[in-house]
Order: C-alpha cells, then structure tokens, then sequence
C-alpha cells in the first residue's frame, strides 16, 4: 500500500483537563511530527461553539502550522463557505498562499459547522440555512476574486482581491452528501468526502462523484480523498480503549452536550449503558480502530470497497503521545515512508 497517500484531519481537541492554548501547541507538534512521517497534508476544520475543538479559525492556525513546517501542505477540512463573504475567503487564503507558495489548501463545505443559533450569529440572519443553496454561485465568485477574473456582470466585478492571480490555492469540494460530490465532478475538482461521520453514504456519493466528473485546468481525472476515523495501538484492546473518548463525544454533540473530550476512564464508564453501547457499535462500523494487523486490513477493506486516491486520517484521542503513536502506527501499515511535498494532487 506504499502508493496510497496519507493525510491529517486535526480537530485539535481539547482534552479534559487541557486548554484550548495546550490544544494549539499539540496541533503543532502533531503537524511536525506527521511531516516527518511522510503524510501529504494537514488540514484544520471550522467548528463554532464547541469547546472540545480549539480549531474555530482555520485560516488562522493555518499560517500558525505553516510557519512551523517545512513542505507539509496546511489546508481547510473545511472553511464552510456560507459563513463567509467569497471576498474575505479569497484574502485569507490568497495571502496563505503568498506567505507559503505552493503548500496552501482551501477545502470548502457548504453546513454551518455549528448549532443553528450560532449559524446565525455568524452570518447576523434569521434564517442560517437560508443560503445554502447559493453555494455554486458563492464558490464562483471566490474562484473569480482569486484569479482576478470576476464577470462583469457580476456587480462586484471591479473589486480586487490583494493577493490573488497567480496566489491562488488549491481549491477542494467537501461533503457528507452526493450534492457536493456532483458538483465537484461537473466543475472537475477534487473532492474530499467525510467518511469518518457518514459512512452509509461513501460509495454512492465516490460514485456519483466519478460520473459527473468533467476533465477541467485543475484535474484530468477524478480524485478522492476520503476523511477516515481512526485509531492505532500496540494491540486491538488497547486501541478500542483510547478510541472510547471519541466516541463519547460524538454521542454527546448528537445529545446536544458538547463539551471536552472525556478521558478514556469516563468514555469506558459512560458507553456500558445499552443506549450508549448501541451507539458506539454504530458509530466504530465507520472507523479503523485496532492493533497494526487489523489497521492494515481496515485501510485495504476501505480502498478496496473505493478505490480512493488519498486517506486523511483524523484520530481523536485523549492523551496526546498516544495520538502521536497511533498517527505512526498507520503510516507503518501503509508502508508510509517521508519523501518530498507532493503536488496539491496526484492524479494526473
């Protein structure tokens, strides 16, 4: 499996008994620490109002974890555009991509990443979800501002974006449906989908993904990434063990309750009630959690179910050594091996 590129999707948790400053420092050392292992790129989600989640500000941890590598490549798992103005996105990541040339990523999502009520007050409307769907239109003028080519027509038209034409990023569609994963197939752009939370829907949407999929300037040929939970240790105890904080979690964002990541101890006391425990076997359908061997049989079972071109691994674990070791352990079943940047994708 030495082909298959690895990559990061870091929440920085924020354990109990942390900080979100600790948070930080740990995406740091967890961003050095894959570069060295040979990963393709870290990238940082946008999440509102969640305290176990330091990573509120991609754009702004980014140029942090940027200047602190060397060649890693640093992107967005995702900056959800509706919460934005195209303008101000075009800006951030155009001067991303001038500080740090040729390593910026700009993974886009179209949910609020958040409740409703902080929806709202992030984009100051009564109705958060009112603009979903003029995400196509958005994405165009975002793509406009950054090559300083908008139409006239558009009533912007005569708004520079400083830096932009010739700082632009790499751009990347996200999704947990088939809405994002037809639209990056028709616009030939790369697209990223969120197996790690909607597992039920990965193939279909790859599949319609790779249907719509129109050669474009950017790609000649779809290309996948598929974001993936999981969990590496010495053995397959051990790793369901540290994986229990996760998806204790999980369980309580659904509840309503997000807070801290538990430690294990509490994850393994909480998860024993049959509501609970129907819960966690439900959600490690989705994930990759073990010892080596049975890591190293999850990732073939995976590509071989998708036949996906990159996995961004995101791992989401108490005790922040332990988390560094399990990010070692699947490079070590993948064969990972450190080598130089590679371009924004590999699929030409």
């Amino acid at each position: 499996m030495s082909d298959i590129a690895l990559s990061v999707l870091d929440l920085a948790p924020v354990p109990q008994g942390s900080t979100p400053g600790q948070a930080l420092g740990n995406a740091v050392d967890l961003a050095r620490h894959v570069e060295a292992l040979g990963y393709n790129r870290v990238w940082v989600a946008e999440h509102h109002n969640m305290s176990g989640i330091a990573s509120s500000s991609p754009p702004v941890l980014i140029a942090h974890l940027a200047a602190n590598t060397e060649r890693i490549r640093l992107g967005s798992g995702g900056v959800m555009l509706p919460n934005h103005a195209p303008l101000v996105v075009a800006e951030q990541f155009g001067m991303l991509e001038a500080l740090h040339p040729g390593r910026i990523d700009l993974g886009l999502g179209r949910a609020p990443g958040t409740d409703g009520l902080t929806a709202a007050a992030l984009r100051r409307s009564s109705d958060p979800f009112s603009n979903e769907d003029d995400f196509p239109a958005q994405l165009a003028q975002l793509r406009g501002f950054l090559k300083g080519e908008l139409p006239r027509e558009d009533p912007l038209h005569r708004i520079t974006a400083v830096p932009n034409n010739g700082y632009e990023p790499a751009i990347w569609l996200l999704g947990s449906s088939g809405y994002s994963a037809q639209l990056a197939g028709e616009l030939g752009l790369p697209f990223s989908f969120a197996h790690h939370f909607s597992a039920q829907n990965t193939v279909p949407a790859v599949d319609l993904y790779r249907a719509s999929f129109k050669p474009s300037e950017v790609l000649q040929r779809p290309y996948v990434m598929l974001g993936t939970a999981m969990v590496a240790a010495d053995d397959d105890a051990e790793a369901e063990f540290l994986n229990g904080p996760n998806v204790l979690q999980f369980l309580r964002l659904r509840q309503g309750r997000p807070g801290l990541l538990p430690t294990p101890e509490e994850a393994e006391r909480a998860l024993k009630d049959p509501g609970s425990r129907a819960f966690a076997e439900q959600r490690r359908a989705s994930q990759i959690v073990g010892g080596p061997d049975t890591v190293r049989r999850g990732i073939e079972e995976l590509l071989a179910r998708t036949n996906a071109d990159e996995l961004m691994v995101t791992s989401v674990v108490h005790d922040h050594d332990a988390r560094r070791r399990s990010y070692a352990l699947v490079a070590d079943a993948v064969d990972l091996a450190p080598r130089e940047a590679r371009p924004a994708v590999a699929a030409d």
